[in-house]
């Protein structure tokens, strides 16, 4: 299991080293004498713990670790959901001059989901308000309004449809749809964790997941540029999409 991370930590819970496997799912690690707590985990997995006696000048070894396939947390209730937005975020990250990074967000939106008795028959609408994008310079946020990038006098919103929802094992899922953003629509995919069902304060319930896309500018006649002086562009021309999302139960 090449993806697999591991931490040595000692009798006093301190983390002594950890890392991730080598090509072959194994590690070896150099450490003084004494007692040790190993974890190992996976995405997917449920995590393994052992414990470990190393001796002086000696080897200690714990031969091969078998994870567990964890089971995927349950699915809600088939019905209406809608987005609470107080509880969750639309945000975004845009590539500066080749080396840093700008971060946004956008402040209004709204959204429902339908979730059918298969999860793969379900379909969610988003309405985001194009001219609550922040990010935290006003300067830089007129301008992000403006006819040279989202041009919110003639596009006020971007809206995202997706019906198709199809499992990619445990909590991984993809949601493919329709963004239409900028006056133009391209089809996009959420890659998505599904992090399950809880309560809230007042003994609401809660559905919980967070996904992430990527956008090219120019799929959406995004197309403004000025170039630095060293011919590198001042603004990168991808943008991540973050989501973490919260839903309740409509009405």
């Amino acid at each position: 299991m090449r993806h697999a991370e591991f931490a040595v930590s000692d009798a006093m819970g301190r983390k002594v080293v950890g890392g991730g496997l080598d090509p072959f799912g194994s590690f070896v690690a150099t450490v003084p004498a004494g007692d040790y707590r190993l974890a190992v985990s996976a995405e997917g997995f449920t995590p393994y713990r052992a414990n470990a006696t190393v001796g002086e000048s000696a080897h200690a070894s714990l031969g091969d670790v078998m994870l567990q396939i964890a089971p995927p947390p349950a699915l809600p209730e088939p019905g209406d959901w809608e987005i609470d937005p107080l509880h969750s975020s639309v945000a975004f990250t845009a590539r500066h001059i080749g080396l840093a990074r700008i971060h946004g967000r956008f402040n209004s939106f709204a959204g429902a989901i339908r979730l059918g008795e298969r999860m793969e028959d379900s379909a969610m609408h988003v309405v985001i308000d194009a001219a609550s994008i922040d990010t935290a310079v006003q300067m830089r946020d007129d301008h992000l309004r403006s006819g040279d990038f989202l041009d919110v006098g003639r596009f006020p919103t971007m809206e995202f449809y997706g019906d198709r929802f199809v499992h990619k094992g445990g909590s991984r899922w993809a949601i493919t749809g329709g963004l239409t953003l900028h006056g133009v629509t391209r089809t996009v995919t959420l890659e998505t964790e599904y992090l399950g069902v809880g309560q809230g304060l007042e003994g609401e319930t809660r559905v919980a997941c967070r996904a992430s896309t990527e956008l090219h500018r120019d799929d959406f006649t995004i197309n403004w540029q000025t170039m630095l002086a060293r011919g590198i562009a001042a603004i990168g021309p991808s943008i991540t999409i973050d989501l973490d999302i919260q839903v309740l139960p409509k009405g």
